[in-house]
């Protein structure tokens, strides 16, 4: 087959996007919106890598912070929530073997989402609105540092983006306890009881004879724990905004509200902690899930420990929403308690809870030796050592006294955000890609694995790379949101930068290889209506 005709009608043109049920498409969509939206992040990022060395001509000090801002929300909102979005509302119903409840909330929560994303992006880029912290400053704000109705287009953004998340809360937990048309009555109590944990707690505590079995499947079981917190997160940030917009809209209309009843260090509290519940909680829960699913996809075979691993599931939940304070470990108004009891007791134990997650997953790949290395298993293995090396170099963080000396500067950003986002969680979304990729595309082919492989190695060289460059950075003093003029840090930056460039050469192939394998003629098909049920694709 011709390059043209490949890249019109797909490797070996086997893909036919006419043939695709409704979720198919669906999680197709998500797929696409996240992938550009992870271009959009990408390229971000390596203009502030090349920033951080020396001066772009077409980017001022001011567009430089306001692409700071948009930079993790983009990445996290936009990329990071869409392919997990789509991903798990294949999951759920395919998992559960009956049809996703509503198709239209799922299309309704692409929708918003991508509208959200591309309002607070567009308003940030034109207005370089650049508060630095996403939606936190101790209030009352001071508006005479940004646009306020840069700042107000950028909130709003940010609260249709939650409006869909809530749809997406809404399918998914709909998914799990209703009953389709025409089928018999199924118990909602129990499967809700189920796939939050109540069952397997009771069970610990129940005799033999009265134990439960477990109505939901362990990874669908891991989608509605993180959903919990997602629940919670969407509130606090969805309140959050409404706040702000308060102050904003009240500056427009002329009002003065910087003498509120509104305690900042109480603000503080309430803004990590719905913001945690997205790094210390969504991320492990969901992470912890899509291991165990691939695990069991790769080998074939029941997870090692499974009940263990859903017991652990449970005490990761209950552990997201009390870790919240390790975030203000350097404040000095911060009651101690909290930063002993939260801040770095509590903190640690996320050790213990993930490190159990690695040890299943990689006790059940053991358990099926020899097995092959495939795409799926790779990325799978890129992403433990991401969560391997990034959730180490968090906990060294949530000590009060290494706090001190690392707060605020290079090492929270590399060693453990990005290596932990970069590293651990896309190089996991990877092999869930990967490994889902033939069965929502009705068995297309890869374009390429010579391509798949230069994905692999660019970007977990890439990923380890920048992290551990900006991580030496810090070590030595460079202070993240801070830029160097005398070029003292140049040295780690130009590697940082070269690392990279790494993980945007790995994007570019992947989404060549993957355009390659559908087609433009597919990637087009994919936003069109599909004449067939969700249906047709349930297991039997």
């Amino acid at each position: 087959m011709s390059f043209k005709n490949t890249f019109i009608n797909g490797a070996e043109g086997l893909f036919k996007s006419d043939s695709l049920t409704q979720i198919q498409k669906i999680v197709l969509r998500f797929v696409v919106v996240g992938l550009v939206f992870y271009a959009f992040a990408v390229i971000e990022g390596m203009l502030m890598r090349i920033y951080a060395v020396d001066s772009i001509p077409f980017i001022s000090t001011d567009q430089y912070f306001a692409i700071l801002t948009a930079h993790p929300l983009v990445g996290i909102f936009g990329s990071t929530y869409a392919l997990v979005f789509g991903a798990f509302l294949f999951l759920t119903p395919y998992l559960m073997k009956k049809p996703l409840y509503s198709v239209k909330l799922a299309n309704w929560a692409l929708i918003l989402l991508t509208s959200g994303v591309l309002l607070f992006w567009i308003a940030g880029f034109i207005s370089h609105y650049a508060p630095l912290y996403t939606l936190y400053w101790p209030l009352p704000a001071d508006f005479s540092q940004f646009s306020v109705w840069g700042g107000t287009f950028f909130i709003l953004g940010i609260a249709i983006l939650m409006v869909g998340t809530l749809f997406f809360i809404i399918n998914i937990f709909k998914t799990i306890v209703y009953t389709p048309e025409g089928w018999e009555k199924q118990p909602a109590a129990a499967l809700f009881g189920s796939a939050i944990g109540y069952t397997g707690l009771k069970n610990m505590f129940a005799k033999k004879e009265n134990k439960k079995e477990h109505l939901v499947p362990l990874p669908v079981a891991a989608i509605a724990r993180g959903t919990v917190d997602m629940v919670l997160n969407t509130g606090i940030i969805l309140f959050t905004g409404v706040l702000i917009l308060v102050f904003m809209l009240a500056s427009i209309l002329g009002f003065d509200l910087k003498e509120t009843a509104i305690d900042a260090l109480l603000y503080k509290n309430w803004f990590w902690w719905g913001l945690d519940l997205i790094a210390d909680g969504l991320v492990l829960i969901f992470v912890a899930g899509t291991w165990y699913l691939l695990a069991t996809m790769i080998t074939g075979k029941k997870l090692f420990m499974q009940n263990i691993a859903r017991a652990a599931l449970l005490l990761e939940l209950v552990v997201s929403w009390t870790v919240w304070s390790h975030h203000l470990l350097s404040d000095q108004a911060q009651p101690a308690i909290l930063k002993v009891l939260s801040g770095e007791m509590v903190t640690a134990f996320e050790l213990i809870t993930q490190g159990l997650a690695f040890f299943i997953v990689l006790a059940t790949l053991w358990s099926a030796r020899p097995l092959k290395m495939t795409n799926p298993l790779k990325f799978l293995l890129g992403g433990l050592l991401g969560f391997a090396l990034a959730v180490p170099a968090g906990i060294m963080q949530a000590d009060v006294g290494l706090n001190r000396i690392l707060h605020n500067t290079q090492w929270i950003v590399g060693p453990h955000v990005h290596v932990a986002v970069l590293v651990g969680l896309t190089m996991t979304l990877y092999a869930a890609v990967y490994i889902l990729f033939p069965i929502v595309t009705n068995g297309a082919k890869l374009y390429s694995q010579k391509l798949a492989n230069i994905h692999f190695w660019f970007h977990l060289i890439g990923g380890i790379g920048m992290g551990a460059f900006m991580g030496m950075a810090g070590l030595n003093g460079m202070l993240r949101r801070t830029l160097y003029l005398d070029g003292e840090f140049n040295t780690y930056m130009i590697l940082a930068a070269i690392s990279g460039s790494l993980l945007l050469i790995a994007f570019l192939v992947f989404f060549y290889n993957i355009v390659m394998s559908i087609g433009l003629k597919g990637v087009i098909g994919i936003f069109t209506p599909s004449k067939l049920s969700t249906k047709e694709l349930l297991p039997e």
